[in-house]
């Protein structure tokens, strides 16, 4: 099984997804925009992650890859094969389906709680009622045509979101360790001016190991949900 990472940039990387994906059994392969890599032959992909990035989906002039990157996920949408996109990866599946991708009314910026959307079909992906998540994000998305909201929050109406039985877009960070989430610190730290739903890097980096753990866990949950949704 080959699982594919599609990486915008060097500091935000797979967290926890990788060593899940490799204790799996899948071997990875990547797309690292940032270093100019190629997109691979869709068929060779058996379940695609997208991560995230500081990049709008919208500056397509300034990163011409984003077009290219956009098209292959919708290749892969329509092959039926597993799909995930985190954060900017939530945006692009949105985007590639003809969903709009603006700025939110608030940035979400820390450790703040996401409330899990019920619904009646028992396939979904169901959340927990309320799970404190890592976030890093300044726009949103309209879900796109025939996704089901699975997730929202007091900023932001559209968390996370499923279409179909194997394609799921989340706007938070699951994956987010100790490691990664001072990598997005120290790059990003102009970012954490004050507001509602922004945390100071003091609080951000005090989480303890258990939220991580917690987190990454639900990541696995997600990941082997779509996993069963590929046959695998």
């Amino acid at each position: 099984m080959h699982a594919h990472i599609l990486q915008h940039v060097a500091f935000e990387g797979t967290g926890s997804i990788g060593a899940w994906l490799e204790m799996a059994g899948y071997d990875l392969g990547y797309t690292r925009f940032h270093e100019g890599e190629a997109l691979p032959d869709p068929a060779n992909v058996d379940l695609l992650v997208v991560m995230g990035g500081p990049m709008s989906v919208n500056d397509e002039a300034e990163f011409p890859w984003l077009a290219d990157e956009k098209c292959f996920i919708a290749d892969m949408i329509r092959s039926g094969r597993p799909v995930l996109g985190v954060c900017l990866g939530a945006q692009l599946i949105a985007s590639a389906l003809g969903a709009r991708v603006y700025p939110n009314r608030e940035r979400e910026i820390g450790w703040f709680a996401v409330e899990g959307v019920a619904h009646e079909d028992a396939s979904l992906f169901r959340f927990p009622p309320s799970v404190e998540v890592f976030h890093w994000h300044g726009e949103t998305f309209d879900l796109p045509p025939g996704a089901v909201r699975l997730a929202r929050s007091a900023a932001s109406d559209n968390q996370a979101f499923q279409l179909g039985k194997a394609v799921i877009g989340l706007q938070f960070h699951l994956e987010t360790t100790p490691g990664s989430a001072q990598q997005i610190v120290d790059h990003c730290r102009a970012e954490l001016r004050p507001a509602p739903y922004v945390q100071s890097e003091a609080e951000i980096l005090a989480a303890p190991i258990d939220k991580y753990l917690a987190i990454n866990d639900l990541m696995g949950e997600v990941l082997a949900y779509l996993r069963a949704a590929g046959g695998r």
